[in-house]
């Protein structure tokens, strides 16, 4: 129970220093130990809204802090602990299920809507690509490393990643990356530019790699295929 407490407790931490508006004029953020709290409970924050954790008390939370700062005794039981615990956790699974549902579904349909675009070709697997700008350079294989310039979105337009926005181009192995982009760089010629629209099951399926790409998201790149590493030139 002691892991399970100080779990809670770390996670809870960001709903007080995040969700307590009244006490921001009197939080000092001078010492590294303040700086750090406060980064500690900004993530957490974050994390908590992501969950869906909108009706938690703040000051019940600020409560069950300071009694365990001050060692005081604590005034529930563990069992009513676990309890609590085991609540907020079935929400929260019932709750990305329902999330996960409705991204495919929507996924779904923005896919068959693109399909009717023009310039919009479909491949047996369910990738969908636009040839944006046309090249006639070498065709790399599945053994190939490549050289890429990229911007990767959600279908809401929202950037998660993007080389562009970085300004350098990277090196990547073209079987060494999420099926979409295997098949969509073997189609390509060095020089052209693609828009790729990717089936979650040829991106990250059910899974979700990071907090900007939800489970079950149809990704869009804006793809540039700059060059084809020459293996033997490197040795």
């Amino acid at each position: 129970m002691k892991q399970h407490r100080l779990a809670a407790a770390v996670a809870l931490v960001g709903l007080v220093l995040a969700g307590c508006d009244s006490q921001t004029s009197e939080i000092s953020l001078e010492t590294p130990a303040q700086k750090a709290s406060y980064g500690i409970g900004l993530n957490m924050g974050k994390s908590l809204a992501q969950e869906g954790m909108d009706d938690l008390d703040s000051n019940a939370v600020a409560q069950g802090i300071e009694d365990a700062i001050g060692k005081k005794e604590q005034r529930l039981k563990d069992e009513e602990l676990i309890e609590a615990f085991a609540f907020l956790q079935k929400r929260a699974e019932e709750r990305m299920v329902t999330l996960n549902e409705e991204s495919a579904k929507a996924g779904k349909k923005f896919l068959e809507d693109n399909a009717k675009r023009d310039g919009v070709t479909t491949t047996a697997s369910g990738l969908q690509y636009e040839v944006v700008k046309k090249a006639d350079g070498a065709q790399p294989k599945a053994t190939d490393v490549v050289t890429v310039h990229y911007e990767g979105k959600l279908t809401d337009g929202s950037v998660f990643d993007s080389s562009v926005e970085r300004g350098s181009p990277i090196d990547l192995p073209v079987s060494g990356v999420i099926p979409g982009w295997v098949e969509g760089l073997q189609l390509m010629h060095v020089g052209e530019k693609y828009k790729l629209y990717i089936p979650s099951e040829l991106a990250y399926g059910d899974q979700s790699p990071t907090p900007a790409i939800p489970a079950n998201s149809v990704l869009v790149f804006d793809l540039e295929l700059i060059a084809i590493k020459d293996a033997a030139a490197e040795e």
